[in-house]
């Protein structure tokens, strides 16, 4: 496309409204991207050690007094400043941005030491709005309007105000409602980068008020968030009903500004996500931004408030106030009510018929057939690692400690704790920083597993065997630090006296079962 075609592309998206006036085309980037990133490495890695001495040298003035606003301010004046020049080579530029960023870091640091928290907050607030409006740079103004969003709930809520669920879902909403305002209104280019960020930062706190999502709580050691706490009533029907409110707000936007959509089909489609949103109290607000988005032709931001959605969707499983049955119930009638509607209730746009076209193979439609087959053989693969294990592994029981029978959203389940376990790894506090260790058995007539020493790769002797340990929430452990079971069986698993597993060749060891004081199966 030329220039002068792109031109008048441009001058006619301004006339119609769809782009800011003041709207041009881009300069061309002579420089390849390989270029600009490795220039842009270079001068990070330069900034970053020259930083680290800036801050040990002066690291008694920024503990006192005014120390960091004497020292942050013309810090921060200079970097924007020398930001604001448009012809600025590329290493300064990057050079300028970890310095801005560490001057902003001491201005924070002085403000929330010197001043009431709520105060510090809003006067943060404003200073990074100021920042952005003088910094003509989008990236970076789309990164203060985040932090700004930040400081605007920071405002609104008590210090520690994240573990207050109904405090914290109000400073959300609060925030996500300034944004709708910002949006609708937004025509100049500073406003519009801010609400870009701003939207991204209520997204990301929507989610961190879900909660962990996807079963990525096993991963870091948090199954159920740290912000998602259910509310006593009656905060609990607020805050579901606002969620409620702000998904029909949603489609009374995207039904006015698309006309076509007011059918009653998707009128089935939004009843089924008034339900969710009933279920999921943070869902509404990541529905609304997505409608206000594309109603807006914010594509990227209404695809981060898809993503936000589905990570919503997905914490739902970790929610304990609902039976884990009862969840998959709920989602697997919502996941088929949608799909039919999608299915039967969707024709796409009228047109005069055409001819049949020649059937070509779509590359979407190998491309998940492949996934689906990648899936299913890694799946398979695990699967039979772990049969083979169970019939040719060495059974070996190891003594539990006192064991604690509990009820959450998984099903029952018994917490385990080894009893010569914690004893080894105190005798042994410098564990291998890669790699997983091992720990050494030694092995009685009957089976059961003592564990005496860690493993430092000197023979065994006769009895002894190699385990590897896995790491837990807990710390290290043998193979699990839980033994899951069907509810109502906690009476049954509570006379568990040893854990049995299977341990193979290289050590790999697995829980297959509990046992009784004699070794009973329970």
């Amino acid at each position: 496309m030329s220039h002068a075609h792109l031109d008048q592309l441009i001058a006619n998206a301004v006339a119609e409204g769809l782009l800011p006036p003041e709207s041009t085309r881009p300069p061309e980037e002579l420089r390849p991207w390989p270029v600009i990133l490795l220039t842009a490495l270079g001068a990070w890695l330069a900034a970053i050690p020259l930083i680290s001495i800036f801050f040990l040298a002066l690291n008694g003035v920024l503990r006192h007094g005014v120390g960091p606003f004497v020292v942050g301010i013309p810090f921060l004046l200079g970097a924007v400043l020398l930001l604001r020049k448009r012809d600025l080579p590329l290493f300064v530029e990057q050079l300028l941005v970890p310095a801005f960023l560490s001057a902003m870091v001491i201005l924070a640091w002085g403000m929330f030491e010197q001043i009431q928290h709520n105060a510090a907050a809003a006067l943060f607030g404003i200073l990074a709005c100021a920042v952005a409006a003088a910094v003509d740079r989008r990236w970076l103004r789309v990164l203060l309007g985040a932090l700004a969003c930040a400081m605007w709930m920071f405002t609104l809520m008590p210090k520690y105000g994240f573990h207050h669920g109904g405090t914290y879902w109000l400073a959300l909403h609060a925030a996500l409602l300034l944004w709708i305002a910002v949006t609708l209104r937004a025509r100049a280019a500073l406003p519009h980068a801010l609400a870009i960020g701003w939207g991204a930062a209520v997204l990301a706190g929507l989610a961190m008020y879900a909660g962990m999502t996807f079963l990525a709580g096993g991963q870091v050691g948090d199954s159920q968030g740290e912000l998602w706490r259910i509310p006593p009533q009656p905060w609990d029907s607020v805050v579901r009903a606002g969620s409620v409110l702000m998904t029909a707000a949603g489609a009374a936007w995207i039904v006015r500004r698309w006309p076509s959509q007011r059918t009653a089909w998707n009128a089935a489609a939004m009843l089924v996500l008034l339900g969710l949103a009933w279920l999921m109290p943070s869902l509404g607000g990541a529905l609304l931004i997505l409608a206000v988005s594309a109603g807006t032709r914010g594509w990227r931001l209404a695809g981060a408030a898809g993503m936000a959605a589905a990570w919503i969707i997905g914490a739902f499983y970790y929610q304990a106030a609902f039976p884990l049955q009862t969840k998959a119930v709920w989602l697997i009638v919502a996941g088929a009510l949608l799909a039919a509607i999608a299915r039967f209730g969707w024709h796409g746009p009228q047109s005069v018929p055409t001819p049949p076209a020649v059937p070509r193979r779509d590359p979407l439609v190998w491309g998940i057939a492949l996934c689906a087959l990648a899936v299913l053989a890694v799946a398979n693969i695990g699967i039979w690692q772990k049969e083979a294990l169970i019939a040719e592994g060495r059974p070996i029981f190891v003594e539990l400690a006192p064991v604690d029978p509990r009820s959450l959203m998984q099903g029952d389940y018994m917490a385990l704790r080894y009893r010569s376990l914690p004893d080894v790894l105190r005798k042994e506090p410098d564990l291998p920083v890669s790699g997983r260790p091992h720990v050494i058995a030694r092995i009685d007539a009957r089976g059961i597993a003592t564990l005496v020493r860690m493993d430092a790769g000197k023979p065994l002797a006769p009895g002894e065997l190699s385990i590897e340990l896995t790491h837990s929430n807990s710390g290290w452990e043998l193979a699990s630090d839980a033994w899951y079971f069907r509810e109502g069986e906690g009476e049954r698993w509570a006379r568990a006296k040893y854990a049995e597993f299977r341990v193979d060749r290289a050590g790999h060891a697995l829980l297959v079962g509990m046992r009784g004081p004699a070794l009973e199966t329970l």
